[in-house]
């Protein structure tokens, strides 16, 4: 579809002609804000989050993979301690946040167990996915989550963070997941229809766009404006989150929450609300980011077998096809794959740090138990983070 946006596509015949992003999509993160959640903070909506649940869980008895980012922990809790406005102190706001997120976990639980779907709560920050490490464990969570049909539901961590709270939001954090789960396409559902070329309630000409380029500097011009006084977020934080989430190949679609069955629609290839485009496929913008790593901590020998694995077969790497590891390098680190000759194949990231590696070298899974003191991934290079270099 990338090639197809241009420019801003604001006639809606010419919307639904252009394929779905999401129709195609397997793996999907959806974001939903304070104000749809909490009814415009009047308390959770125990009917939307029901219906919400509800698409969710058809969909993953479809096959598709969902995780859903809510907001609404902190005005869940003004709603439960009697707060009418928003707090300023930022030991209020993590009071708030602990108080409601009880309710807001204990809601998506009740109601897409009565789906007959399993959930899980991940509390994240901007942190954890700048660390490297921090960042592989949190990937290696959600996917397997995933894996097993599970679907996560995801908040900051506002109870523990302090400038998050004050400068953060869950549009950035919903990218920032579908960055991290290499997600197809991230659904910001809002109380807005969508993306206008101007406020509509000022200028009666503003036209509606359907479909845009992600990243596309002129968006940003019309999606000036502050958010509710509920959320934290306005239309702008969606624009620039639909940027970040393009980074790793991710489109982004912006949608009223509250448009009937908007998710299932959604993914039967309706043209809902507007659609940011990636200009650059998931696997290559993953790979290339890769690929592009200038400065590699360390790198690892594998013996023919391994290199024939990898290659010709597009498996990972199991430390059981190594035979030297260089360098110094820790968990998350971009390393390369090395053949006998010394020639490099393909680079990723490392499951375990350098000397880790050196102790598992040569070794199959079943030993690392006893020689970590700990059982890991078999792996110390999944194929998913993963690009070859030549073959």
């Amino acid at each position: 579809m990338s090639e197809l946006v241009d420019d801003l596509v604001t006639d809606a015949e010419a919307a639904r002609s252009l394929p779905s992003v999401v129709g195609a999509a397997r793996r999907i993160v959806v974001k939903v804000g304070s104000s749809l959640v909490t009814n415009e903070g009047r308390g959770l909506d125990e009917q939307a989050i029901g219906h919400w649940s509800q698409q969710l869980a058809a969909l993953v008895k479809q096959g598709r993979e969902l995780i859903m980012v809510s907001s609404g922990a902190v005005a869940e809790g003004m709603k439960r301690l009697g707060w009418r406005t928003r707090p300023k102190e930022i030991h209020e706001l993590q009071a708030a946040a602990a108080v409601g997120q009880m309710g807001l976990v204990q809601m998506y639980e009740t109601k897409l167990r009565e789906c007959g779907v399993g959930s899980a709560q991940v509390l994240l920050t901007h942190a954890d996915l700048a660390d490297r490490e921090r960042y592989l464990n949190a990937r290696s969570t959600l996917l397997t989550l995933l894996q097993l049909g599970v679907v996560p539901v995801i908040n900051e961590n506002d109870t523990v963070v302090n400038d998050e709270i004050k400068f953060g939001d869950n549009d950035t954090l919903g990218a920032l997941v579908a960055n991290l789960v290499d997600a197809d396409v991230l659904i910001i559902l809002t109380d807005q229809k969508g993306l206008f070329t101007a406020d509509p309630r000022k200028q009666p000409d503003a036209r509606f766009v359907h479909a845009a380029r992600a990243g596309d500097p002129q968006l940003e011009t019309m999606a000036g404006g502050a958010g509710s006084g509920i959320g934290k977020g306005g239309m702008i934080t969606k624009i620039l989150a639909a940027k970040r989430a393009a980074g790793s190949g991710a489109s982004t679609v912006i949608a009223w929450g509250r448009e009937p069955q908007v998710l299932q629609r959604l993914c039967d290839g309706e043209a809902i609300g507007t659609c940011l485009v990636a200009q650059t496929a998931k696997q290559q913008a993953r790979k290339q980011w890769m690929a592009d790593h200038l400065q590699l901590r360390g790198s690892v020998v594998v013996d023919d077998g391994a290199v024939d694995k990898i290659v010709g077969e597009g498996k990972s790497l199991l430390p059981i096809g190594m035979t030297e590891v260089s360098g110094e390098f820790s968990r998350g680190d971009v390393i390369a794959i090395r053949d006998l000759r010394g020639q490099e194949v393909a680079r990723g990231l490392a499951n375990y740090a350098s000397s880790e590696a050196r102790l598992i070298c040569r070794r199959s899974s079943q030993d690392f138990e006893r020689l970590l003191g700990y059982a890991a991934e078999p792996e110390m290079i999944h194929r998913d983070n993963l690009v070859l270099i030549r073959g």
